[in-house]
């Protein structure tokens, strides 16, 4: 098995990074390193060389093309530089390094290291008869700005997302907590992507076996790119086999703080406009950033809603299909009748026309989402008109089962986080529903259940504070009680029951 790559924390860290195996150092002799240095990138297109020669000392300016802010650069240092008189190589170089008005400024010893910096919007400086680099922050490449949480809409609070720099979603987290509660740990994975990853929490509540624990899984990746939180997620999930993921994503930098004080950990990658947060619980599905802006009657009626949709978008259409097959006589008599009525009028059997009605769905769904917005508006319009009216003319389709699917499609789009697993899940019941009746959906809700309360995310029950019980954290489960009450006591996660952190 291949050994991962050490991991290369940021300039601004200290101590300075571990040499990267096969890497060789910097020789001082301008030429050799400047080759050196191309051999290494492949001699790609990108990487710009720029000679600048002060007092008859020659230096070099190593960039990647468009990812450098070229205003700062000259502002910082390009124009002092030349303005002053220096007797030799060293003295330019200690001039530089002392007087850069630059964020991060660092010396690099490394060939590789000097690239992996300059390939993430760093400049390196190199000067003739100096046997390492500075390496200076002035990244200057184009990026989506801030912009309002796409999937998780709120009404009221804060309409401020992550984007994809790292360095400018750490900046949103930091606005937030002024009191240095919090602590950003940098480190790369991906042997050859070595993408940016950040841990964000807070010593004072974290739990040091949980750090460990997330380090361990990080460590343990064997990938050569990673370019995408979704990567990590397999790491950082438990062995039992589950629909239901065990790590949670947020868009909103005060969701992460609210949960960094609560004892977790958000891991941010550069790239990605999402955090991950680990332990999640299965009940935190349920829960918005609007519950704690809202009256706590109002959001505790909404928090319920939130738990019959779940149901209903799981469950209704087997338990339809299990009624009307196996179970007529608990239909009112009325109801009965246009079921059945329904049914006559339709060529197919109920258990296969619910499979084929909720196939269409989740064609047209994917194909609205693919698609550009005005595209896919239309083959919303299209999949309403063919699904609603026209099939159910045509005799392919009962009116009946365009309520249920209807019905079904609207309560699944009610808790966005779990739509994968009950998509999945619907499609079971209504094979259990037209094969074993309520029997079989009670079987396999049975086990479901089961699974659900085996999981452990990173040492706390997944099902937790309902199992193992906790009383004093149900004030923010079903029901959520006033801020009078909730800012008494944090709930830190190491203190839920059942837990081994």
């Amino acid at each position: 098995m291949k050994k991962n790559a050490p991991k290369t924390p940021l300039p601004s860290q200290s101590p300075p990074p571990e040499p990267i195996k096969g890497d060789g150092h910097l020789t001082g002799e301008l030429e050799k390193d400047l080759t050196a240095l191309r051999e290494r990138a492949f001699n790609t297109s990108d990487l710009i060389t720029r000679p600048i020669t002060v007092c008859g000392i020659r230096m070099n300016l190593v960039m990647m093309e468009g990812m450098v802010d070229l205003n700062k650069l000259d502002e910082a240092m390009i124009r002092p530089l030349l303005s002053r008189q220096f007797p030799d190589g060293p003295a330019v170089f200690d001039w530089i390094e002392q007087t850069a008005v630059v964020g991060d400024v660092k010396d690099v010893y490394e060939y590789d290291q000097i690239l992996s910096l300059v390939m993430t919007g760093f400049l390196a400086v190199l000067v003739d008869g100096v046997a390492k680099s500075i390496v200076m922050g002035v990244q200057g490449y184009p990026y989506r700005s801030i912009s309002e949480p796409n999937a998780e809409v709120n009404e009221k609070g804060s309409r401020e997302s992550f984007t994809e720099p790292i360095k400018l979603n750490l900046t949103m987290i930091r606005r937030r907590m002024r009191s240095g509660a919090v602590k950003f740990e940098m480190m790369e994975t991906g042997s050859d992507s070595r993408t940016l990853l950040c841990l964000v929490y807070d010593p004072r509540a974290v739990s040091h076996k949980l750090l460990q624990e997330v380090r361990k899984r990080l460590n343990r990746i064997q990938m050569k790119t990673v370019l995408d939180v979704g990567y990590l997620q397999p790491y950082l999930e438990g062995k039992p086999l589950s629909l239901f993921s065990e790590v949670g994503t947020t868009e909103r930098p005060d969701t992460v703080c609210a949960k960094v004080q609560e004892g977790r950990i958000a891991i941010l990658m550069d790239g990605t406009p999402y955090a991950l947060i680990v332990p999640f619980l299965f009940v935190e599905n349920f829960q918005s950033f609007d519950d704690y802006s809202r009256r706590p009657y109002f959001a505790a009626l909404i928090r319920l809603l939130k738990y019959a949709s779940f149901f209903i978008s799981m469950l209704l259409p087997g338990l339809y299909v299990a009624v009307a097959t196996f179970h007529p006589a608990v239909l009112p008599h009325a109801l009965l009748f246009n079921i059945a009525s329904a049914v006559e009028a339709t060529p197919f059997p109920l258990m296969l026309e619910a499979l084929i009605i909720h196939f269409i769905y989740e064609i047209m769904r994917e194909a609205g989402l693919r698609l550009p917005r005005p595209v896919g508006h239309a083959v919303s319009i299209v999949g309403a008109l063919v699904i609603g009216d026209a099939a159910v003319t045509a005799g392919i389709i009962g009116a009946p089962m365009v309520m249920v699917v209807a019905l079904t499609a609207i309560s699944s789009f009610v808790v966005p986080s779990l739509y994968e697993p009950v998509a999945v899940l619907r499609f079971a019941f209504i094979l259990l529903g037209g094969t074993t009746g309520l029997y079989g959906i009670a079987l396999a809700l049975a086990a479901l259940l089961v699974n659900i309360c085996r999981t452990n995310s990173l040492g706390v029950p997944y099902t937790a504070p309902v199992s193992p019980f906790t009383p004093s954290a149900m004030r923010d489960v079903f029901i959520r009680a006033g801020w009078k009450q909730l800012g008494r006591r944090v709930m830190h996660i190491q203190d839920m029951r059942g837990g081994d952190l």
